[in-house]
């Protein structure tokens, strides 16, 4: 009777060693697929491209020409080519498909001020449409009377 404390110890301390060796060797794999091109995000939260991987470091673009050397361990992550793409560039695997929303830039400015006259004229139309919502002043709100300061009536 004494002794079902200890066996449920031991039993507890045995499944959370397994759980986390388990996690050391997902994080191992994940590691093993690093290579050149790759977008990985560090456990500091940023976000680079593999130049190289060598023994227990990777050579890490983190911006356009600058490269740093980082420790395996450090990298956090390894991500997929379309879910790099959506974090750092900010392009959407779908939205590439489809170029209907893509802006038209035009060859000569000339359509970019009629654009600017419509959106003038658009905007008086909306001043017209605007309701006052101010509270209105209390001498328009008070009837007329051609009392002076002075005429004050005394009690």
């Amino acid at each position: 009777m004494t002794l079902l404390p200890f066996i449920v110890l031991i039993g507890a301390m045995f499944l959370m060693t397994r759980s986390a060796k388990n996690k050391q060797r997902q994080a191992a794999t994940m590691r093993d697929q690093m290579g050149p091109g790759t977008g990985v995000r560090t456990i500091g939260g940023m976000y680079a491209t593999v130049k190289e991987v060598h023994d227990d470091t990777v050579l890490l673009e983190v911006a356009p020409g600058v490269h740093a050397f980082y420790a395996k361990n450090a990298v956090g992550a390894v991500l997929d080519d379309a879910e790099y793409n959506r974090i750092v560039h900010g392009i959407d695997p779908d939205d590439a498909a489809s170029d209907d929303d893509t802006p038209v830039v035009p060859d000569d400015a000339s359509s970019l001020t009629e654009a600017e006259d419509e959106s003038a004229d658009a905007e008086a139309a909306d001043e017209d449409k605007k309701t006052d919502l101010s509270k209105p002043s209390a001498a328009a709100d008070a009837p007329k009377e051609d009392k002076r300061d002075d005429d004050a009536d005394a009690k």
